[in-house]
């Protein structure tokens, strides 16, 4: 299982450094900062990160068929059981540390109102990116009872070892697990769709 680790996980980084680079004072900011305010930034730069190629769906007639395009590859999944034979990646990611008293968890998710997923721009309905990629801060007690909704959680260390990670692109994910950086708990397979989609957002940027 780990050996698929190399191959994903470094393009959820990637994604997160990029959302952490749309925020000028961010990494500053959260460096003197408890982890409540870490939390802020982290769901901010997830939001960023991952909603990037959506959010410039909003700039133009042409972006937002390239968004349309990137939605439908990354969150778009036939099933002729469902309505108009399609329904829509709703991976849900809690993303806590393991220290008493950070109180850094975030709760990521993809498309969790498939109803909600369009809003009206001059040219047409286009993709609305917070709509398709939702963040949210809560504290210990919220966090908690969430665990067990969740399809994968993600639990860092510490705050610090969190931003340590966001300011670093290439990562070793196999040498985090052996070092007892990262645990996860749940389903791993939506860590591997996870990294997928990041690493599609990463191409995207590049090209």
């Amino acid at each position: 299982m780990h050996a698929g680790f190399p191959q994903v996980t470094p393009g959820i980084l990637r994604t997160l450094h990029t959302g952490m680079q749309n925020e000028v004072r961010l990494k500053g900011l959260l460096t003197h900062s408890g982890g409540h305010l870490v939390a802020e930034g982290l769901a901010l730069a997830l939001r960023l990160g991952f909603g990037l190629i959506l959010s410039d769906g909003l700039l133009s007639e042409a972006q937002s068929g390239r968004a349309d395009a990137f939605f439908a590859d990354n969150f778009e999944i036939t099933d002729p059981m469902a309505p108009e034979g399609k329904r829509y990646y709703q991976g849900q990611f809690l993303i806590r540390t393991r220290r008493a008293g950070d109180d850094m968890n975030v709760l990521l998710q993809f498309c969790p109102n498939p109803g909600q997923l369009y809003c009206q721009m001059p040219w047409g309905l286009s993709l609305d990116p917070f709509a398709v990629v939702q963040t949210r801060v809560m504290d210990e007690a919220q966090a908690d009872k969430l665990e067990r909704d969740v399809d994968l959680v993600i639990r860092f260390k510490d705050a610090e070892t969190i931003l340590g990670l966001a300011g670093q692109p290439n990562v070793d994910i196999v040498g985090l697990l052996l070092q007892n950086l990262v645990q996860l708990t749940g389903n791993v397979g939506h860590l591997f769709k996870l990294g997928a989609i990041a690493a599609d957002v990463q191409r995207q940027i590049e090209h």
